[in-house]
């Protein structure tokens, strides 16, 4: 993964900030955009998280008796 440097900016309105973040994501290359959904991925399905703690699913097929 490569360092990002954090930028800063003010905005006045939603609008101008969610304009500014399009504008962004436009700028960057394909490989780029690329780059970062992989780097999202990574961090959704990261097994340091509790759910991966969970216990392992177990199961018994039985016949049931009749009458």
């Amino acid at each position: 993964m490569a360092l990002m440097r954090p930028d800063i900016a003010k905005f006045r309105t939603h609008q101008e900030a969610e304009a500014a973040t399009l504008a962004y994501y436009r700028r960057l290359s394909p490989a780029e955009r690329l780059e970062i959904l992989f780097e999202l991925r990574a961090l959704a399905h990261e097994e340091d998280d509790a759910s991966s703690e969970r216990l392992a699913r177990v199961y018994r097929i039985t016949q049931l008796q009749r009458g």
